[in-house]
């Protein structure tokens, strides 16, 4: 890790060359020669920014202006500290004592005079050849105290996007006792008369105060200590990649620098150190409750010790003193939650230096990107927008409206979900992208506010009832009927969040929703729980096909009990083991019932096909199975035969047998029974492996893998009740974006197990938007090309067993020094039970599925994640989720909706209008998906032979075209239910053109195509040609 490390360090700091010095110099003089422009004796009124000094309550801010007392360069740039690619320079600007008078700490008048100061300062800046522009901003999203950015027009190569950052400071302008914590500042904050301390407030002008003395404070122990610097840059880098501590109330690189300084103070971290020791040692300080409590001191080494009495304040939250001046902390935004939540964030760094081992977790630390629709299991967003009720007691007092509607709607959610949740946090970064303070602060409500909420079990936060206090306990009774309203009054008969068992997940919703309303009287327009939004992906109109999962576990239940009663074969039935997806509750559309497997059968509107669940049997053990895998495959056939006579006279049930499997109807459903021998595999392991392209996949080989793979995805699913839902998820994006042919769903299964085994940098994943966010995220990041993804369900590989998928990995990889482009395993996806990667990738994805399967990811990772964040009320823009650009392809083929197996799993009708159109056709007459009218005049049993098990006209279509024109197209379709097959050419789409085959004949593209369409009669819809094959000479 070290030197990855010294990798980073060489990206992200910022070289401090004689060019760049000069260009801070430069533009340093630029602003002090534009300042000295300013008229000595200059009248500044409260008309420079009358909405700023209106909506902070300033009053008496008129002054003369007088130049500043000093300039002084401080910040990263000062300690050589900068992290790309921020490249900020701090310039103070020392505010002349003359401008205040003494009481001017008072209601905001120092805050007033600060922002007309700069008002005037940016005037003069403007008129300035050397520089480009200068906008507003503020120090630490605290609005009533703004600084100006200063854009130099002279741009450097080296450091893009370097800008100057303009801060007042007001060094020694007034007593630090009148700052006291304890005081009020703000004479409109009282209660009944009685004023209230405002230690946010003192503490805001107390900043100013001291920087300039802080900042030498760090110049004194970073300069010259190399390994310090680096670990404080490396530190803002893992703090920048997660925004739900790198904010205003949490963590800045100031307070970075600010901590390693104290550390080295109390002999935490000396010279002796490296720089991953020092992050590390930095890192423990940081997750532990103590380091927080107990207060962090600056001060010089000529300094006396403060005494424990001088540092006792009322603010809540994290201390971190600074100086001699002992009352004031460092870190007084820093509120309680946020400082919880650096602790957890420290805790889990920690586990990934732990649990990743030497050199690993370098990714996970310091690479990946922790934002909030990523972190959290539970988003909201409110807008806010225009909502008076946010400001209705004022913009500023001692702390900011903002800030203070953080904590309401932080106390109103703590409370409404108590135990559900381990925590919530609530962010509203206030910063308008361009505003004039002249204008006030009316704007700094226009971003929404975000809410993320950490789920505890899945038990707790999805439970319908919530248990109040004893009646008997009227003061604590009488709290809960308060907070509750009428929800308290749903007793015993009713339970409080009524929800269907596939709904649970928005129980949520439901209770935040609630308490928003009940308590802040937001309107539910205002409240964007981002929970369901994709649920339309997965439902049949209204209902979530998974309700029918509990029938088919009953079917299933009934058919293994009569399977293992069958007397009348020579080997009794063992073990029954269900394999279908359905009963690990991962498939997308689990078979429902369908009347014509019933034993009773009839229905009015009936359609022809259902789906089958595999069911591997297992047969007492024997010594007298043929050695033969011929032989062995008869003897499997000779049972089945038997097994399907004896459900047929013993139980009456529906049985068709073929060579390899027997197909029993009952209850609604199809279940296909097939036989498992472990000798069977047994040969096949002493075949030898000289042709493994050609080699035919032994059955059962295919039935152990999924066998395995069923047992341990089971064993996952009761661990990680929301895997379910992430995997059909992941199944229905994989199969809208036409990627059917290149990942089968036990690879997806594979991939989603990974996010809930391996989670850090998070934890486990506790809702179904934020496992699927990480899925694309894993999908579009993971480096496939140099690391397998080992799935260790069990925790039974060990060190020997990742060593041996390692070797594994680096044979398969082999080809890749020689030809990039062929690579055998591109994923390469290893379990206990595959070490090699055969089972689920080993031919597919090959390299140019998986760079387009990246893509799509990263892709549409960017567009939920915008989606979690911005403002917007649009369910068109969720859907774009699953929606495919069909332009992406070469030709596309259109289907005729109504001849589709499944017409109701459509999620979006394919229309085409670009490219040039080929050819098109009706529908068939002959071929219909449901049974016509007059088909259902017959008996049941007539009806029965009509039922078609598994059949699926898309893939005889596609196997149709793939035998017709091999190595002609790329395939790509949708195995749920689309409507449109993309194609793109392949290598036998075009000839080479050269000396030898000048003469021969190019393929053409459109009687290719329209040699398509006549596979395709009557299943066909139209056929477009988008780009036509490209010639290689």
């Amino acid at each position: 890790m070290d030197l990855k490390a010294t990798e980073l360090l060489k990206e992200v700091q910022l070289p401090y060359l004689s060019a760049f010095s000069k260009l801070v110099d430069d533009t340093v003089s630029a602003i002090k020669d534009s300042i000295d422009k300013i008229p000595h004796d200059l009248q500044v009124t409260a008309d420079v920014a009358p909405g700023f000094v209106k909506d902070i309550g300033a009053d008496k801010v008129d002054f003369i202006f007088k130049k500043p007392k000093a300039f002084e360069i401080g910040g990263s740039y000062s300690i050589k500290c900068i992290a790309k690619p921020d490249i900020n320079v701090d310039l103070f600007l020392r505010l002349p004592k003359e401008c205040f008078h003494e009481k001017d700490y008072l209601n905001h008048r120092y805050h007033g005079k600060r922002c007309l100061y700069l008002c005037v300062v940016k005037k003069y800046l403007t008129s300035s050849p050397l520089v480009h522009k200068v906008e507003w901003s503020t120090l630490q999203n605290e609005a009533r105290k703004p600084i100006l950015i200063v854009h130099p027009a002279t741009k450097h190569v080296e450091v893009p996007g370097f800008v100057v950052r303009l801060i007042p400071t007001a060094t020694s302008l007034f007593s630090t006792s009148k700052l006291n914590p304890e005081r009020n500042n703000v004479r409109a904050l009282n209660q009944g008369g009685i004023s209230q301390a405002t230690p946010k407030y003192n503490s805001s002008i107390l900043e100013d105060m001291l920087m300039e003395e802080t900042t030498e404070s760090m110049k004194k122990i970073f300069l010259g200590w190399k390994e310090l610097g680096e670990a404080l840059v490396l530190l803002k880098v893992w703090a920048r990649q997660r925004t739900s501590i790198y904010a205003h109330d949490c963590l800045n690189g100031f307070l970075l620098s600010v901590i390693l300084a104290n550390l080295a103070r109390r002999n935490r971290i000396n010279n002796s150190m490296k720089t991953m020791q020092i992050v590390r040692v930095t890192l423990t300080s940081m997750a532990t409750p103590s380091f927080w409590t107990r207060g962090l001191y600056l001060q010089m080494k000529d300094q006396n010790a403060i005494s424990k009495e001088k540092t006792q304040s009322n603010q809540k939250g994290p201390v971190v003193k600074g100086n001699q001046h002992a009352t004031f902390n460092l870190a007084f935004r820093m509120s309680t939650v946020g400082c919880i939540q650096l602790q957890d964030e420290a805790t889990l760094t920690l586990k990934c230096f732990e649990k990743c081992g030497d050199g690993g977790g370098f990714e996970e630390i310091f690479m990946t990107k922790i934002d909030f629709p990523a972190k959290y299991d539970h988003c909201i967003r409110l807008n806010l927008e225009g909502r008076s009720e946010v400001f209705a007691s004022g913009y500023c007092l001692d702390d900011e409206c903002w800030r203070v509607y953080e904590q309401k709607v932080h106390d109103v959610l703590s409370e409404g979900l108590s135990d559900r949740v381990k925590l919530v946090r609530v962010l509203w970064r206030n910063i308008p992208s361009k505003y004039l303070v002249e204008n006030g602060l009316s704007k700094f409500s226009s971003e929404p506010l975000l809410i993320g909420i950490s789920l505890n079990s899945l038990e707790k936060s999805s439970r319908v009832i919530d248990i109040g206090p004893n009646p008997e306990n009227k003061e604590e009774a009488l709290k809960f009927r308060k907070f509750w309203g009428e929800k308290a009054e749903l007793r015993r008969f009713k339970d409080v969040w009524e929800s269907k068992q596939w709904e649970r997940h928005l129980i949520l919703k439901k209770i935040t929703e609630y308490v928003l309303t009940r308590h802040l009287s937001l309107p539910k327009e205002n409240i964007t729980n981002i929970v369901d939004q994709l649920d339309f992906s997965l439902v049949h109109g209204a209902t979530d096909p998974i309700s029918h999962s509990a029938s088919l576990l009953e079917a299933f239940d009934v058919l293994s009990k009569r399977l293992r009663l069958i007397q009348d074969i020579p080997l009794k039935v063992s073990a029954v083991q269900p394999l279908d997806s359905a009963f690990r509750f991962t498939s997308v559309f689990p078979p429902e019932p369908h009347p014509l497997a019933n034993e009773k059968g009839g229905a009015v509107r009936l359609s022809r096909f259902t789906s089958s669940c595999i069911q591997p049997l297992e047969l007492e053990g024997s010594g007298n199975w043929p050695m033969d895998e011929v032989a062995i495959e008869k003897t499997k056939c000779a049972f089945l035969i038997k097994i399907g006579e004896s459900l047929k006279s013993n139980w009456g049930m529906m049985c068709t047998a073929t060579e390899d499997s027997v197909d029993v109807l009952m209850s609604g459903y199809a279940f296909r029974l097939k036989i498992w021998h472990e000798r069977g595999l047994s040969l096949l392991k002493r075949e030898t492996e000289s042709d493994q392209v050609k080699r035919v996949y032994s059955t059962d080989k295919e039935l152990f893998f999924r066998s395995q793979h069923s047992n341990m995805i089971n064993g996952l699913q009761s661990r990680y009740p929301v895997y379910g839902p992430v995997a059909r998820l992941a199944k229905r994006w994989v199969a809208s974006h036409l990627f059917s042919t290149c990942l089968v769903e036990e690879a997806i299964e594979l991939l989603v197990a990974y996010l809930f085994l391996k989670p850090l940098p998070y934890e486990a994943p506790s809702s179904r938007i934020t496992g699927f966010l990480r899925f694309l995220l894993l999908l579009s990041d993971y480096d496939w090309t140099f690391a397998p993804l080992i799935v260790d369900i069990n925790e039974d590989l060990g060190t020997d067993g990742e060593k041996e998928i390692t070797e594994n990995f680096m044979l398969a990889r082999k080809a890749y020094e020689s030809n990039a482009q062929d690579i055998k395993h591109a994923m390469f996806v290893a379990t206990g039970y595959d070490r090699s990667s055969e089972a689920w990738t080993r031919f597919s994805p090959n390299s140019s599925e998986l760079k387009r399967l990246v893509a799509y990811a990263r892709s549409s990772a960017n567009l939920l994640t915008k989606l979690v964040l911005e403002n917007h009320s649009d369910s068109l823009r969720w859907e774009c989720l699953f929606r495919t650009p069909l332009n992406n392809f070469d030709a596309v083929v259109l289907l005729h909706r109504d001849k589709l197996p499944h017409p109701q799993r459509l999620l979006f009708p394919s229309e085409l209008t670009q490219g040039l159109y080929v050819a098109g056709g009706s529908p068939s007459k002959i071929f219909h998906t449901f049974l016509l009218h007059e088909e259902l005049k017959g008996s049941a049993e007539e009806l029965r032979n009509k039922l078609l098990v598994d059949f699926d006209p898309l893939k005889c279509f596609l196997g149709d075209i793939e035998e017709e024109f091999p190595s002609t197209f790329k395939i790509w379709y949708d195995s749920l239910g689309g409507d449109a097959v993309g194609l793109t050419w392949g290598i036998n789409s075009s000839k080479k053109r050269g000396l030898e085959g000048a003469n021969e004949e190019e393929p053409n593209p459109t009687k290719l195509l329209k040699g398509v369409g006549e596979a395709g009669k009557g299943f066909v819809r139209s056929i477009h040609l988008l780009k036509a094959p490209r010639s290689t000479t």
